[in-house]
């Protein structure tokens, strides 16, 4: 299976460069699903109904989020009906929508998605390892068991944590791939068990930017530790960041992992199809 996995899409700039690389990137790495992380799409914090129909039609199958979900008021009114939208698997139970789902692709074969948010630096959810073995319990990988291909976003702050998560699911999902840091990170590789991986996809934004925002008021809060207005997303040329793995059918794991960034301030990368 061929599956595309793109970070964090951050505002406008984020959301045209997919409407820029997107189509083309489908076609020519005979894509079978593509994964994006959204919930930076709407202005730079959460998204919205409207966002989600534009990446539907773009070709994205599932969109996962973050600590920023619910930062428009609009998704807590939508998410339970949408499926092919997940927040954070380790929210506690009771919490609106869903942090994992399983998704039929036209010839038959199945994807799971699942998406956790850590803990480290960031809110006090449940515990993601937790999460992810109560999921992991009742779903087996590969051909003819539970699904051909699991994919796990790991929306972390901390690498250590992205690590860990990514060492005790070797072997178990075809790829765990981390997001919100916003910077690509150099250590992508699959590991011994044949699980892809890597600590961050990057974003899709502008990175003329300090992580995708204008560059004025974060660095007005680092200099003063004053407060001087919003954070606004940066409305340059924006860069598609992501991540293209390929698994073997029988197994589920994956065979290939290679970075994709288009357009915009980094060095452009595709991989061969």
């Amino acid at each position: 299976m061929r599956v595309l996995f793109l970070g964090d899409v951050v505002g406008r700039s984020g959301r045209d460069t997919l409407k820029t690389h997107l189509p083309g990137l489908k076609s020519d790495l005979e894509l079978d699903f593509v994964i994006a992380n959204g919930e930076n799409a709407a202005g730079g914090f959460g998204i919205t109904r409207k966002i989600c129909d534009e990446f539907f039609a773009l070709g994205i199958d599932v969109i996962t989020t973050g600590n920023h979900v619910w930062a428009q008021s609009e998704t807590l009114g939508f998410i339970d009906q949408e499926k092919r939208l997940l927040r954070p698997h380790n929210y506690p139970p009771g919490t609106p929508g869903k942090g994992a789902g399983t998704y039929l692709l036209g010839d038959g074969r199945k994807v799971l998605v699942v998406n956790v948010l850590g803990r480290v630096f960031m809110e006090a959810l449940d515990d993601p390892f937790a999460a992810l073995e109560n999921e992991l319990a009742a779903v087996r990988l590969g051909a003819g068991a539970g699904a051909d291909f699991i994919f796990v976003d790991l929306h972390c702050e901390a690498s250590s944590e992205k690590t860990a998560l990514g060492c005790v699911l070797d072997g178990r999902v075809s790829a765990a791939i981390g997001s919100h840091t916003h910077v690509p990170s150099a250590d992508m590789r699959i590991l011994p068990g044949g699980t892809a991986y890597q600590s961050d996809a990057g974003m899709c934004g502008d990175y003329d930017s300090v992580i995708g925002m204008v560059k004025d008021e974060p660095i007005r809060r680092f200099q003063r530790k004053i407060s001087g207005g919003r954070f606004s997303p940066a409305l340059g040329e924006g860069t598609l960041c992501g991540v293209f793995i390929e698994s073997d059918d029988a197994s589920g794991l994956a065979t290939r992992i290679a970075p994709v960034r288009l357009g915009g301030h980094l060095q452009a990368v595709v991989p061969q199809a």
